[in-house]
């Protein structure tokens, strides 16, 4: 028997463009077959205190940490500022794959960007890489049941 699994999905959501990416990501993933439900980190606001204030803080950290340990995998979107050609991931994004990694909970690691080396410990912590849009069209019909370990043939740093 299948189970489907719960996906924590990671990545920047600062403005319309990585939005959209998240967007297209979360709309592969709820047609796979193998995914019950996404998470993301932006869907949920904590409004019983000021934006940016400690208790605000505290309140989504632990919030999002409480997700990725009641999540079966972590998707991580890597891809950033791109259209400013800043290529470096979100700092954010690279604790929620360090925290999950460190915690048993597999990453998934996908970027739009393909034509350009990677960190070597990103790399080696995802399970499986979606690199460029036709590859990430591919996660639709991933199997997140097994976690087959997937490579893309990239450079890394």
């Amino acid at each position: 028997m299948t189970t489907k699994k719960r996906i924590y999905l990671a990545g920047p959501f600062f403005d319309k463009d990585q939005v959209k990416r998240l967007d297209n990501i979360q709309q592969l993933l709820e047609q796979n077959p193998t995914v019950d439900k996404v998470f993301r980190p932006a869907s949920v606001d904590y409004t019983s205190a000021e934006f940016g204030s400690f208790e605000w803080q505290t309140a989504i950290f632990k919030h999002d940490i409480n997700n990725i340990n009641s999540s079966d995998i972590v998707v991580a979107m890597v891809d950033y500022k791109t259209e400013a050609n800043e290529f470096e991931p979100d700092s954010g994004t690279m604790f929620e794959c360090g925290y999950a990694f460190a915690n048993n909970v597999p990453v998934i690691g996908v970027r739009y960007k393909s034509d350009l080396p990677l960190n070597l410990m990103l790399a080696g912590s995802f399970t499986a890489f979606f690199n460029g849009m036709d590859s990430i069209e591919q996660i639709k019909d991933y199997d997140f049941e097994t976690l087959m370990t997937r490579y893309e043939d990239i450079d890394v740093f």
